[in-house]
């Protein structure tokens, strides 16, 4: 749980921020009376950032943290396994740019559009921001989880083969991304902040269901997301987006200590002629 995760807090904080405007609103732990800061969070009028704290003014705390996420059904998940609070659903939240993060996004978009005119001789239909690969995948914990959410690295390059040669594709930069054929990887480094500004002036987000999709509905970006058997979209989608869902009796399974065999059936199943035609009804 990460970025994602607080961005979906983001709307319910503007909500609050209107209900008590007189106070700061900050995000954290409750019982262990402590606050968080993120990425996310910065130059957002509605969160008081940790060193902007004035004690001598009325605090409103969100209790918020990864032992206490709405669309999780705590109750009857385990180490294991996650089941989902199928009642919940997200609502987009919002990103304030600094202008300096604006302007690093025009220009690395000004450098894909270089490398597309350098190699191709016609216009592309769109601008797609891509990336498959987590940051959190060291630990086995994570491991797993991220394995069975993933579509698998073989799909998703037989994928971008197909799309490049329509599509201009711009793929994220950090250091645990899988580096695929057919996609524009900037020379120039970026921070999540930048990649999220850098989605901001494309058209489409493509990857798998994480906090880029979040990302996408924040700015209100076409999103084609692999969800597979793992997470309902219900759950964490958002209705204008194009999500890929494997129908199963068993989904959405939420394995989590192990490599899920129905996770498997999922990537095996969800075809690159599917989400082909997925990335293309989304331009239309």
């Amino acid at each position: 749980m990460g970025l994602g995760d607080d961005l979906m807090i983001v709307s319910f904080a503007e909500q609050e921020k209107k209900k008590h405007p007189n106070k700061q609103i900050v995000i954290g732990n409750l019982d262990l009376k402590k606050i968080y800061d993120s990425l996310i969070y910065e130059n957002n009028p509605n969160i008081t950032p940790i060193n902007k704290i004035d004690v001598k003014k009325p605090i409103h705390f969100i209790n918020y943290h990864k032992k206490n996420r709405p669309y999780i059904d705590y109750k009857n998940s385990n180490n294991n396994k996650y089941h989902w609070n199928m009642a919940f659903t997200p609502t987009p939240g919002k990103l304030y740019f600094t202008k300096d993060e604006k302007i690093k996004a025009k220009k690395i978009l000004k450098l894909a559009n270089n490398h597309w005119n350098k190699n191709n001789h016609f216009k592309y239909k769109g601008v797609i921001f891509f990336e498959s690969t987590s940051t959190k995948i060291d630990h086995n914990y994570y491991y797993n989880k991220m394995k069975n959410k993933d579509w698998g690295e073989s799909n998703w390059q037989e994928l971008i083969l197909r799309l490049k040669h329509e599509y201009l594709i711009i793929q994220s930069k950090h250091k645990k991304s899988k580096k695929y054929k057919g996609v524009f990887y900037s020379s120039i480094d970026f921070d999540f902040r930048t990649a999220c500004a850098i989605i901001n002036e494309c058209d489409l987000f493509l990857g798998p269901e994480g906090g880029f999709g979040h990302v996408a509905a924040a700015l209100n970006k076409k999103a084609v997301i692999y969800f597979g058997g793992w997470i309902h979209p219900k759950v964490t989608g958002y209705h204008f987006h194009q999500n890929i869902y494997f129908n199963h009796p068993n989904s959405p399974c939420g394995a989590l200590g192990y490599i899920c065999n129905h996770c498997e059936d999922a990537r095996k199943s969800i075809t690159v002629d599917g989400v082909y035609s997925k990335v293309n009804l989304a331009f239309k």
